[in-house]
């Protein structure tokens, strides 16, 4: 299982390029900072891509997921995970060419949102591989290693940008403004298409589930129509499995806002300087890969509610926290101990999910979770900038964010425990 898991990790490990560098600490925050006439409207239009963004991904993950299930061979799986990742690299090298005037913002927030598409419909790809190589009672274990180790990977690439370019004395200077990050975007490329391979390539110990022979007979647009009934038989039928999918939409949202708009916070309102932003997200990853270890271990112990549950209210509350702290040193203090708690809420709900899909729909459940996401994926970013524009000053973007992940926690308190023992399809409803 050792060499597989290795494989599969690699590309948690490669996207970390995109999800660290691009979307959270250095790309984002030079659009909005940089890029933009200012941060405010930079900020608000960063959020309105990714809003826009996630509502395609609503409309087409589910379906995507379906279509891939109907083959019934996990091969197919990877060359269509391949395809994926070779959109997300050639938008991200793309970035390159967004220049520091407010003239290529609009090229810069498009790159972003196509980058995105397909980085989400390759998660689907990509999360429906677990079911393929988790052995029983370690599903927490092997979601949390994956996490662990995009987490690791953003840290390593996020020292190697920061040394050659970013810090205060960086081993490569440039006369042209904003050259650094359009440079990071080439090599974050480069990153995500190397370490990108080895799950295209891999074998997995365990025999691959049987196809959706229903989603084989019909067309695309029946399977919209095969989407909807079985949404209506889940409603019927298991209302948990529904609840989760949307209560964990809502805190994934803002889950992933945190990482989102750290970097544009840290900058913006507690004065962090761009060398000082990328040493924090540097310290953010190391915590948030420990945190995803120490999660997946808890998971296959005490099951992964109970995790996901301290991880939501430890984050409310620092969020309030921040909410009226002011300073670097707050900001380091209330950081750490949201990435803390981020990345095991992450990993443990990714292996909550597996353990109730039905053997042969994993694609479709991992889809209608990346939709159920996206369909509520404006939420956090127009609580964000809803916030800013409400009581005029970045900082209120925090109470948006922190507003979500307490509606996120309070919506999934009723959803059922699964057992931590539980292997991945073992607690599976009959839908």
């Amino acid at each position: 299982m050792r060499r597989p898991l290795l494989a599969w990790a690699s590309w948690d490990w490669g996207v970390a390029s995109f999800q660290a560098v691009i979307t959270t600490f250095v790309f984002t925050v030079y659009l909005t900072g940089t890029v933009a006439v200012d941060e405010a409207s930079g900020s608000s239009a960063l959020a309105t891509t990714i809003a826009l963004s996630g509502v395609l991904v609503a409309l087409v993950a589910p379906v995507w997921g379906q279509r891939s299930d109907a083959a019934g061979k996990e091969y197919g799986r990877q060359r269509r995970l391949g395809v994926l990742t070779a959109i997300t690299v050639v938008a991200t090298a793309l970035m390159a060419l967004v220049t520091p005037v407010p003239s290529s913002l609009l090229l810069g927030l498009v790159l972003l949102a196509v980058g995105t598409f397909a980085y989400e419909l390759a998660q689907v790809e990509y999360n429906a591989l677990i079911y393929r190589l988790a052995p029983p009672g370690r599903t927490g274990w092997v979601s949390g290693f994956g996490w662990a180790a995009g987490y690791v990977g953003g840290i390593v690439l996020l020292v190697v940008c920061f040394v050659l370019f970013l810090s205060d004395a960086p081993v490569f200077t440039f006369a042209e403004p904003g050259m650094s990050v359009r440079v990071i975007a080439v090599i974050c490329a480069a990153w995500l298409a190397v370490f990108g391979l080895p799950v295209l390539f891999m074998r997995f110990p365990y025999p691959p589930p049987p196809g959706d022979e229903d989603a084989a007979r019909v067309s695309v647009l029946g399977s919209y129509r095969l989407l909807v009934q079985r949404l209506v038989r889940l409603y019927r039928d298991d209302r948990h499995l529904l609840g989760f999918l949307v209560s964990s939409a809502i805190y994934r949202d803002g889950l992933t806002a945190v990482f989102t708009f750290g970097g544009v916070l840290a900058a913006g309102t507690f004065g962090l300087s761009p060398g000082d932003v990328i040493i924090f997200a540097i310290v953010a990853n190391v915590v948030s890969a420990l945190g995803a270890v120490v999660g997946g271990r808890l998971d296959d112990h005490l099951g992964p509610k109970t995790v996901i549950v301290v991880c939501l209210a430890a984050l409310v509350v620092t969020a309030a926290f921040m909410l009226f702290a002011s300073g670097t040193t707050a900001f380091w203090i209330g950081g750490t101990f949201l990435s803390l708690f981020v990345g095991p809420a992450q990993a443990c709900s990714r292996s909550y999910l597996a353990r109730v899909v039905p053997p042969g729909r994993e694609g479709e459940l991992f889809g209608l979770y990346a939709t159920t996401g996206r369909a509520v994926s404006f939420l956090a970013p127009a609580m964000f900038a809803l916030s800013i524009a409400v009581f005029g000053a970045q900082r209120w973007g925090i109470l948006g964010i922190g507003l979500v992940l307490l509606l996120g926690l309070v919506t999934f308190l009723p959803v059922r425990s699964v057992a931590g023992h539980a292997a991945a399809g073992e607690a599976a409803a009959r839908v």
